[in-house]
C-alpha cells in the first residue's frame, strides 16, 4: 500500500512540467499519442535543450525528456507515484483540449507566484536524484522557474487526500498558510443587566428584626440574565476589535433575542425543521438576491402624529422610537444604483441596509427615512457581496476586481483591503465573532482575513470551481462552501483542513445556513432543491480524530450525513433563512422555463 502512494506523488510533479512546457506543451501534446516508447534510440544534446529552454527551444526534446520521466514514475515503487501523478494530471488540464475554466491559468499565474505542490520529502529527494541521474535540465529548469514544492516530513499522501486539497489556480495551499492561530470562538456576550426589569411581581419578604413592620419587596432577576455563561479559550480579546458602545435600544433587542432563542426547537434527525418557502413570480432573470433580516421581521412604518409628539426627540435612538413596532408595510423602493444590485445585508439592529451594485458602488439606505445615507466608492469593478459584521457598524465587501475590502458606517474610505486572490471575489461573510472575515472566489479558493491586520490567516483549496456561498458554524470553529461544482466542503479553521465533502446537488449550489442551534447545515441552489446535513454528526466524528497533523486528514464523503431533500418546482433557490425558533425560510424564483 505504500508503494502505491509514492508512485501517485511522483506523477503529479509530471502533470504540473507537461503544464509549464511553455511553447513546447501543445506541440508535446499533439506528439504524444503517436510517440513510441523506443525512446532509448533518441539522442538529446542536453546543453543545447537548456539554451532552447531559454529561447523557444525544441518541441521534440521536451517531448522526450517528458516521456523519459513519465516511464521513470510508472517503473517507481507505487509509494511515490501519487505525488507524482497529480502533476500529470494537472499538465494535462492546462492543455488547450482539456476544460475551459483552466483556459485562463496560466495567464493569472504568468503574473504570480510559482504553482504550489505539497509533497513529502522522501518523494521529493527521489525526483529530484532521477533527474540529475538523467541529466534533465529542461525538466530542473522548468521546476525551479514554476514550481515550489511544500515539502513536510513523513509518509506520502494517498490519493484522496491529493484530490481533496487540489484544483485552485496556483496549486495547494502551503502549509506555512494556515500556521498563525485564529480565535474562532466566541466572546461572552456584554453585561446587560442594566436593563433588565423584574420578570414576575415583587415577592414580599418579612423584616426578621420587626416583624410588626410591613414587609419590603424584594424584585426577581430574569433567569435569562442569571445563568452564568462559560469563557471560551478560543475567543479573541474583548478589546481586540474596537467597536462603538451598545445604545440602550441595542441592548433590549438583545434582550429579545435571548428570549425567543430560549423557546426555539433544538434540531437533529429525529426533528427536523419545518420549511417556508416565498417563491417569486413573473422575476426570472430580474431578482438578483434576496435577504431576511435576523429577527425575520417585516417592514416598520411611522407613527402617527399624536404619537410622535410623545417621542423624546433628545434621545438617541430617536428614529428608533419613531417608528411603529406594531404596524408594517408590504413594500419599500429604494432607487439609486445605476446598475443591477447584486446584494443586500440588513444591520443587526434593522435600521439600515446596505446594497452593492454592477454600478460599483455600496449603499447605505436609512430604513427609516427611506433615502441613501450614503455612497462608498473604492471598487473599480462591479460588487458581488457585501455582508454587515454581526457586530453592526463594519460592513465587507468583495468584488470583480480581485479584493475584498473593509469598511466602517461613519468612514468614506475602506479600513482594510484584502488582496491576494487571483481572480473575481465573488461571495463574503463575516465570522461570528467579527474579528474575521471569509471569501470564496473564482480562483477556486477560500481565504479567512484577519480584519484587524489585513492578513489572510487561514487559505483553503479543495473545489474545482468557482465559490458562490460560505456560511460559518455557530460555534465558529467550521467553515462552509460551495459553488459551481456542486459541493459543500466543510472546513475546521483551528488547522485549515477539509474535513468533509457533502455532493448530492445537481448544478451550482447558491446559499448556504446554519440552523440557530446549530446541528443541521441547509444548503440549496439551481437544481431546485433544498437539502439538510446532519452537522452534529460530522462534528462529533470530527473531533474524535487526531486532525493536527502534516497534511490533511482522511475527507469524510457519502451521504451518511444527508437528512432530507426538499424539492420545488422548477424554482432555483437563491436564499436560505433560520428564525431564532428555527423555522427555515428560504427564498426562490420561479423559472417557467427550466433547463
Amino acid at each position: 500500500m505504500s508503494g502505491e502512494v509514492d508512485k501517485n506523488q511522483l506523477a503529479a510533479v509530471l502533470q504540473v512540467l507537461k503544464k509549464y512546457n511553455l511553447k513546447g506543451t501543445e506541440e508535446l501534446l499533439r506528439k504524444e499519442a503517436n510517440f513510441t516508447d523506443d525512446l532509448d534510440q533518441q539522442d538529446s544534446d542536453v546543453s543545447s535543450v537548456l539554451t532552447g529552454y531559454k529561447s523557444d527551444g525544441d518541441p521534440e526534446t521536451y517531448e522526450v525528456s517528458y516521456l523519459e520521466l513519465k516511464r521513470f514514475v510508472e517503473n517507481s515503487l507505487d509509494i511515490y507515484k501519487h505525488e507524482l501523478d497529480k502533476a500529470i494530471s494537472l499538465m494535462k488540464k492546462f492543455g488547450p483540449e482539456q476544460d475551459i475554466y483552466y483556459q485562463e491559468d496560466l495567464k493569472r499565474l504568468a503574473m504570480s507566484n510559482q504553482f504550489i505542490l505539497r509533497m513529502s520529502r522522501d518523494t521529493y529527494s527521489l525526483l529530484k536524484r532521477h533527474l540529475h541521474d538523467k541529466k534533465a535540465s529542461v525538466l530542473l529548469n522548468i521546476v525551479q522557474e514554476h514550481l515550489y514544492f511544500d515539502m513536510y516530513e513523513g509518509v506520502a499522501r494517498n490519493k484522496t487526500q491529493i484530490d481533496a486539497t487540489s484544483g485552485a489556480v496556483g496549486g495547494e495551499a502551503k502549509r506555512q498558510d494556515n500556521k498563525a492561530k485564529v480565535y474562532y470562538g466566541i466572546p461572552k456576550p456584554p453585561d446587560m443587566q442594566i436593563l433588565s426589569a423584574p420578570v414576575e411581581d415583587e415577592e414580599e419578604v418579612p423584616d426578621q428584626d420587626n416583624p410588626d413592620k410591613p414587609k419590603k419587596k424584594k424584585s426577581k432577576k430574569d433567569p435569562l440574565l442569571s445563568k452564568k455563561t462559560k469563557s471560551d479559550p478560543n475567543a479573541p480579546p474583548p478589546d481586540r476589535l474596537p467597536i462603538p458602545d451598545l445604545k440602550d435600544n441595542d441592548k433590549i433587542e438583545k434582550l429579545k433575542a435571548l428570549r425567543e432563542a430560549s423557546k426555539r426547537i433544538n434540531l437533529g434527525p429525529e426533528n427536523l425543521p419545518s420549511c417556508c418557502c416565498y417563491t417569486l413570480l413573473n422575476s426570472n432573470y430580474t431578482v438578483c438576491c434576496a435577504e431576511i433580516t435576523e429577527d425575520s421581521s417585516k417592514l416598520k412604518s411611522m407613527k402617527s402624529a399624536d404619537q410622535l409628539q410623545d417621542v423624546n426627540i433628545d434621545a438617541d435612538d430617536v428614529l428608533v422610537r419613531m417608528m411603529d413596532e406594531r404596524s408594517g408595510e408590504s413594500s419599500r423602493t429604494l432607487c439609486g444604483h445605476g446598475g443591477p444590485v447584486y446584494s443586500v445585508s440588513f444591520s443587526p439592529e434593522r435600521t439600515l441596509l446596505l446594497s452593492s451594485s454592477e454600478d460599483t458602488t455600496i449603499r447605505l439606505w436609512s430604513l427609516q427615512i427611506w433615502t441613501c445615507l450614503v455612497v462608498y466608492k473604492g471598487h473599480m469593478f462591479p460588487v458581488w457581496d457585501v455582508k454587515f459584521s454581526p457586530l453592526g457598524y463594519y460592513f465587507a465587501s468583495c468584488s470583480y476586481d480581485r479584493t475584498a475590502r473593509l469598511w466602517a458606517t461613519d468612514h468614506y474610505q475602506p479600513l482594510r483591503i484584502f488582496a491576494g486572490h487571483f481572480s473575481d471575489v465573488d461571495c463574503i461573510q463575516f465570522h461570528p465573532n467579527s474579528n474575521y472575515v471569509a471569501t470564496g472566489s473564482s480562483d477556486r479558493r477560500v481565504c479567512l482575513w484577519d480584519v484587524t491586520t489585513g492578513n489572510h490567516v487561514r487559505l483553503m483549496t479543495g473545489h474545482k470551481q468557482p465559490i458562490q456561498a460560505l456560511a460559518f458554524s455557530i460555534c465558529g470553529r467550521f467553515l462552509a462552501s460551495a459553488g459551481t461544482d456542486c459541493s459543500v466542503l466543510i472546513w475546521d479553521l483551528s488547522h485549515g483542513h477539509l474535513v468533509a465533502e457533502l455532493t448530492g446537488h445537481e448544478k451550482t449550489i447558491h446559499c448556504l445556513s446554519f440552523s440557530r442551534c446549530g446541528n443541521v447545515l441547509v444548503s440549496g441552489g439551481l437544481d431546485c432543491s433544498i437539502k439538510l446535513w446532519n452537522f452534529t454528526k460530522l462534528t462529533d466524528d470530527t473531533s474524535s480524530e487526531d486532525v493536527n497533523i502534516s497534511h490533511n486528514p482522511e475527507v469524510k464523503t457519502g451521504e451518511d450525513y444527508l437528512l432530507r431533500t426538499f424539492q420545488t418546482k422548477n424554482s432555483p433557490l437563491i436564499n436560505l433563512h433560520f428564525t431564532r425558533r428555527n423555522l427555515m425560510i428560504a427564498v426562490a424564483v420561479f423559472d417557467s422555463v427550466p433547463t
